[in-house]
């Protein structure tokens, strides 16, 4: 196994985090069981090397002594000299969840680190399933926070939580035109605009592209929230600024992200797949749909410059140089 399962263990794949798990305990998780696969593989025969040992000479009644050439395994490369062959592997992580939330976190293994800040620099958008409780509010905006205050909700309909939820996409598509630094007059922006590649060119507060409701049945709501720059702390605040708009209150019980980038649901790694062949399975499948992704992304912001296609190597220095570079000029000029 080895070096030849390292060598499929260069790219981007997505875990599920469940609630309750902090990011770093699973990347640390993570990392023990691929080590633990790594070094699971067989190891190669021990080298062998001559040497004259000691012993009866064959057929002499005397007891005679000669030394006899004897080819024996050294033992420089056993497992009790050397100790396991990965000691360390470096694992990234994309956008973060907090202990919290649930759902889709991307890692990067290898080279696959750089990649991630390739996912950054693109700016591509989230997709979280948000689920509300109306009537009361607490100190941190989540139900089982220290509760402030409780409220009557009678007079919240369906139609009222739309409504808000409108003037909440709208102000936030003004912002995302701001952030994005685009004239509007211009064929570019027009030609980003029908692709729906509008997005800040740098880093800018907490922007909604897309916000509906998905179930209503007071006191419980489910909100579907499309954005980008958030902390799962400012969606929660959302619920309950949703909650005021409403002349009631409101607190959040639940933060799932669904989607991060062009990884989903059906992407995301169980607990009990988080192994080395299943990770190594899903590196390389989603290594095309990486390479193409991230070329439709930042091709707006690199101009002429070709990014990797899917039957390229993302390790190549050259292309990984040219890209940072400029993605970084993007950055500025925007």
């Amino acid at each position: 196994m080895g070096s030849a399962g390292l060598a499929r263990l260069h790219g981007l794949f997505a875990a599920y985090k469940p609630p309750g798990l902090k990011w770093e305990h699973l990347r640390d998780i993570v990392e023990l069981q691929l080590l633990k696969g790594l070094n699971a593989g067989k190891r190669p025969a021990p080298e062998q090397r001559v040497r004259f040992l000691l012993g009866p000479l064959e057929g002499s009644e005397e007891k005679e002594l000669t030394l006899t050439a004897t080819s024996v395994p050294t033992l420089r490369d056993h497992l009790l000299v050397r100790g396991p062959a990965f000691t360390s592997l470096k694992v990234g992580v994309g956008h973060r969840l907090d202990a919290q939330a649930s759902g889709v976190l991307v890692l990067g293994v290898g080279h696959g680190r750089s990649l991630l800040t390739d996912m950054y620099n693109a700016h591509l958008t989230k997709d979280y399933t948000v689920r509300g409780l109306l009537g009361k509010a607490t100190d941190d905006f989540c139900e089982d926070g220290r509760l402030v205050e409780k409220t009557t909700f009678d007079h919240v309909t369906r139609e009222k939580l739309d409504r808000i939820l409108a003037l909440i996409q709208g102000s936030h598509q003004k912002a995302l035109v701001k952030y994005s630094n685009l004239d509007l007059q211009t064929q570019e922006a027009y030609e980003m605009a029908v692709r729906g590649l509008i997005r800040p060119m740098s880093k800018s507060p907490m922007l909604i592209t897309g916000i509906r409701c998905l179930h209503f049945a007071p006191p419980e709501f489910l909100l579907e929230v499309q954005c980008m720059h958030e902390t799962q702390k400012q969606l929660r605040r959302l619920v309950h600024e949703i909650g005021l708009e409403l002349k009631t209150t409101a607190v959040c019980s639940q933060v799932r992200r669904t989607r991060d980038g062009f990884f989903t649901l059906d992407d995301a790694l169980l607990r009990t797949q988080w192994d080395l062949h299943s990770i190594q399975d899903a590196i390389q499948m989603a290594a095309p749909r990486v390479a193409a992704e991230l070329e439709k992304s930042l091709r707006p912001q690199l101009g002429t410059q070709q990014l990797p296609g899917p039957g390229q190597h993302w390790d190549s220095e050259e292309s990984r140089s040219a890209l940072k570079g400029q993605a970084a000029d993007g950055a500025v000029g925007g």
